[in-house]
This record gives C-alpha cells, sequence and structure tokens, in this order.
C-alpha cells in the first residue's frame, strides 16, 4: 500500500505540473497587460513619455517580456525572480491580485475556509439522507414509496441548481421569511462573543446548504438504489436468507457492504463536484467563498487570483482521485492498490 502511495503521489506531481504550465499558458495567452492595468489610475496625472518609462520599466520588473516558458517557471518557484530570488507557487507565493491589491495567498485564505465549510456541512447532509432513502427503496423495490422516490428525485435531478435556489428563495425568504436573502452576516449587528458571530453565519448559510443538499439528492439516491438492488439479486443473498439470517443483517452486512464499492466512486466523485457547483451558489446567496472570489477574477482579468484558485480545484480533483483508489482496498480486501 506504501510503494502504491508514494507511485501516486508521483503521478499527481507530474499531472499537476502539466495541468498548471496548460492553465498558466491559457491565461497569458488572453490579451490582456498586468502592468497597464497598474499603471491604468495614475495615467491621467502624468505625462505621455513620463507614464511609458515607468510602463517599461514595471514590465521590466514584473518579467513580462520574457519567454512564456521562463514566466511559468518563475512562477512555479524552479526560476530566479527578477531579483535573483525563488519565489513562486513552491514556495508559497501565489502572485499579486490587481482586484484587490493584496497578495493572492491573503485574499483567498477566508474565502476558502467557508467553502469548505459550507461543502463538508451540504455532503453531511446530502449523505445522512441519500444513503438511507436509497437503500429503502431498494429492498421496497416497485412500491408506492419507492415508486414516489423516483419521480422527485429524477424531478430534482433535472432541474439546475440556479432554478432550484430561485425556487428556495422564493419559498423560505419571500414567502415564509425564514431565512435572509443573502449574504453571511447580519449587516450592522456587533457580536459579544465568537459564539454568536458562528451561529449569525451557520443561520444565514443554511439555505444554501439545504439547496446543495437538496440538488444532490437526486443523482445519489438513484445510485445508492441501483447499486443496492445489483448486490441484493446476487446469490450470496439468497443463500444468506436460506440460512435464516434476519434481514437487517443480510442488507447491512452483506449487501450494503459489497454495493459500497461503486458507490464509493460516485460519493467522492460528487463531493468534488460540489466545489464546482458552489460557484453557482455563492454568487446566488452573495457568499465569501472561492467560487465567488473565482468569479469575480475573471470578470476582472486578474489571473494570477484565477490561476490560484484553479490550482486548488486541480489538487482536489488529483487528492480525490488517489482517495478513491484507497478505498477500494479498504472497503473490499479483494482489490489489491499495491502494485
Amino acid at each position: 500500500m506504501g510503494k502504491y502511495i508514494l507511485k501516486r503521489c508521483g503521478y499527481i506531481v507530474v499531472v499537476f505540473m502539466i495541468l498548471s504550465l496548460l492553465m498558466y499558458s491559457l491565461y497569458n495567452l488572453i490579451p490582456t497587460d498586468p502592468a497597464r492595468q497598474e499603471l491604468e489610475p495614475m495615467r491621467k496625472a502624468l505625462k505621455a513619455d513620463e507614464y511609458q518609462v515607468m510602463y517599461q520599466q514595471l514590465r521590466k520588473e514584473m518579467g513580462l517580456d520574457d519567454p512564456l516558458i521562463v514566466r511559468y517557471l518563475r512562477w512555479m518557484g524552479l526560476w530566479k525572480d527578477t531579483d535573483g530570488t525563488f519565489n513562486g507557487v513552491l514556495e508559497g507565493n501565489f502572485g499579486y491580485s490587481n482586484l484587490y491589491k493584496r497578495n493572492v495567498v491573503e485574499v483567498i485564505k477566508g474565502p476558502m475556509g467557508n467553502t469548505v465549510f459550507i461543502n463538508i456541512f451540504s455532503t453531511i447532509a446530502s449523505l445522512g439522507i441519500t444513503i438511507p432513502l436509497g437503500i429503502y427503496c431498494a429492498v421496497h423495490k416497485g412500491k408506492r414509496f419507492d415508486s414516489v422516490t423516483q419521480v422527485v428525485t429524477m424531478l430534482g435531478y433535472s432541474i439546475p441548481i440556479y432554478i432550484i435556489a430561485l425556487i428556495f428563495m422564493y419559498l423560505f425568504c419571500v414567502l415564509w421569511r425564514v431565512f435572509p436573502i443573502m449574504g453571511q452576516k447580519t449587516p450592522g449587528m456587533e457580536y459579544t462573543s465568537g459564539w454568536q458571530e458562528f451561529v449569525d453565519m451557520l443561520y444565514h448559510i443554511c439555505l444554501p446548504v439545504i439547496v446543495m443538499t437538496f440538488g444532490s439528492l437526486g443523482g445519489m439516491t438513484r445510485y445508492v438504489r441501483s447499486s443496492m438492488i445489483d448486490a441484493l439479486s446476487m446469490d450470496y443473498i439468497r443463500t444468506a436468507r436460506a440460512k435464516g439470517l434476519r434481514e437487517k443483517v443480510v442488507i447491512y452486512s452483506h449487501a450494503w457492504r459489497n454495493a459500497l464499492l461503486p458507490v464509493i466512486t460516485s460519493i467522492l466523485g460528487w463531493f468534488l463536484g460540489i466545489f464546482g457547483g458552489s460557484v453557482v451558489i455563492e454568487n446566488t446567496f452573495s457568499l465569501n467563498g472561492m467560487g465567488k472570489l473565482y468569479w469575480q477574477g475573471l470578470n476582472n482579468l486578474d489571473f494570477e487570483l484565477v490561476l490560484a484558485i484553479q490550482m486548488f480545484y486541480s489538487i482536489v480533483s488529483l487528492v480525490g482521485s488517489l482517495l478513491i483508489d484507497i478505498s477500494y482496498g479498504l472497503v473490499d480486501p479483494r482489490v489489491r492498490v499495491d502494485k
């Protein structure tokens, strides 16, 4: 197992370098000029020749006249910067945000915590509902409850998440006035303690978490149900029942354990996918998260910020694929992952 993990970590490093090169090249092919963006507020206060001198000097300091591969290696921290030091991604420097006028690390620290927090909450809620619901529907296949659940899950699976968000906002914010319509904190509220601030934040993210949970119920419930139906039709299940084992033992100790293998791929793949879905949710509810930050960076051509967020999503995907393979061996001993 250890040798396999080390080998996969080596693959992750190679794939990450290729992805980072492709993403860096793609964003640098877009016709923008960071030096000109930096000097644009000062343009009216400077003479034309002074502006041009400052512009050329800033381009030289930022290394914009160097070849693309040199700029990429400098951005990664594998090539010396213009000041003669290594100061790139590998050294913890993800660049400077032209939009926020701060280092990218300082900009994304808070939104990253908010995004992870929201997605973990929605993941726990979704799995707590979809797994028991999918098992129950598989055991009672063809019954009225199963038929109704299939119709509802198909409906939820077909509707885009932004439509679900608008419907829930109308019901819970406009019609019933249960939750606030947007934001993470109550405007103008002074907190007497950190616990009060935390409770207020939980109150504001309740509706986004409900929307993300509801949007994931359809696909996950159907997948769990399908895997359980396949497992319950196997010969060993009939043998277990013929031996007189209790139905709960047959379902949870025999069928569910074998149905879990294909479900793991869906669960982890879906968990990685909801980070992309949070882009829509965070913009809809005005949450200070990575999705909203990513959208703002694209709209304002802040590619240093966008690249850092893109690298975060890439690392999450690569590590997630490794966790999927490792989980196979933990769930089913017949699967060997040490070669």
